[in-house]
């Protein structure tokens, strides 16, 4: 009977260890419920696509809200959580990862815990809502048709050259124009509801025309392509944030995480981080890091431009300067 009985537990253990953790479901539950309830008021059509993630834990990798079963993923049960039938498999993914890729015949979110990715719950949750904006741009019909029509690719057709074209990051005359518009960038939004708007706006149009034409056409292609596709995702984030913190009252589950930050405490951290690395992060030290921030940056002045920018993002792909 002891025999019989520890045989049991021994079974019921390992079957625990297999499972999502319960803290991991809270998480992606409120990143489901931010999204369906607020993602439709910053983007039209931003819940169309599948919500699809490869969640990355130590042990296992697991597919929800995915379609389809690859042969190597084994089925679970029903989660009456996240609302999802879970996959699982062996994990064999990068456990930092935070990227959204096709995967098994969809664009998926392919992200790692919160302890492996160095987020709190808070950040960890907002970061899953802009990869989400990627599956929302992929998803769009022509996206990478026409991301692989700007020809910048020589060659590859990996999709690395988004991340390695080798834009002149340490040029001086580039560093140098970069530097005068990042500075003007940062101080038009500073100035954004102050006496100072207009003048500090039309000084950065300047300058941005002057980085502009410090480029050559494939590099500025280059650039304008890294702001349109990640500093707007950066900028999604953010939107987030405003419309969580007036609209949105987070669940007691989300909230009684041991890691849990306020949105609203979140928001200002957020802004004065990202704000401040607009003139911070340097050109010719970090590379295509700074597209992030200078994007974000970009679209809050885009928003005081142009109010309905947003409804034509993906019409006008590619180049922010098209929005203005």
């Amino acid at each position: 009977m002891r025999f019989f009985i520890l045989s049991i537990l021994t079974i019921i253990c390992v079957e625990l260890r297999g499972q999502l953790r319960y803290e991991d479901k809270v998480r992606i539950k409120e990143a489901q419920q931010i999204s369906y309830q607020l993602g439709g008021l910053i983007w039209s059509g931003y819940n169309d696509p599948p919500f699809s993630i490869l969640y990355i834990t130590d042990e296992y990798e697991y597919l929800i809200e995915h379609y389809y079963q690859p042969d190597d993923f084994e089925r679970m049960e029903y989660d009456t959580i996240i609302h999802s039938t879970l996959h699982r498999r062996k994990t064999q993914m990068n456990k930092g990862f935070l990227a959204t890729f096709p995967f098994a015949g969809l664009n998926t979110i392919v992200i790692g815990t919160p302890e492996n990715t160095g987020l709190n719950s808070t950040e960890w949750i907002i970061t899953l809502l802009h990869e989400r904006f990627h599956q929302y741009q992929f998803s769009s019909p022509k996206y990478m048709l026409e991301t692989n029509e700007l020809g910048l690719a020589n060659g590859d057709e990996t999709g690395m050259w988004q991340l390695n074209y080798p834009f002149p990051y340490k040029d001086l005359k580039v560093v140098k124009s970069y530097t005068e518009y990042t500075e003007a960038l940062y101080a038009a939004v500073k100035a954004i509801e102050t006496d100072q708007w207009i003048t500090l706006k039309d000084k950065f149009l300047k300058a941005r025309q002057a980085f502009k034409e410090s480029l050559s056409p494939n590099d500025y292609k280059y650039i304008s392509f890294q702001w349109y596709q990640e500093g707007i995702a950066r900028y999604t984030e953010y939107a987030f944030l405003e419309r969580i913190v007036e609209e949105y009252e987070p669940t007691e589950e989300v909230k009684n995480l041991k890691d849990f930050v306020s949105f609203d405490s979140y928001k200002k951290e957020f802004f004065e981080k990202h704000i401040e690395s607009v003139r911070n992060l340097k050109l010719d030290e970090v590379g295509r890091v700074a597209v992030y921030d200078v994007g974000f940056a970009e679209a809050l002045i885009l928003r005081e431009l142009s109010p309905d920018w947003g409804r034509n993002y993906l019409k006008k792909k590619f180049d922010l300067e098209k929005l203005y």
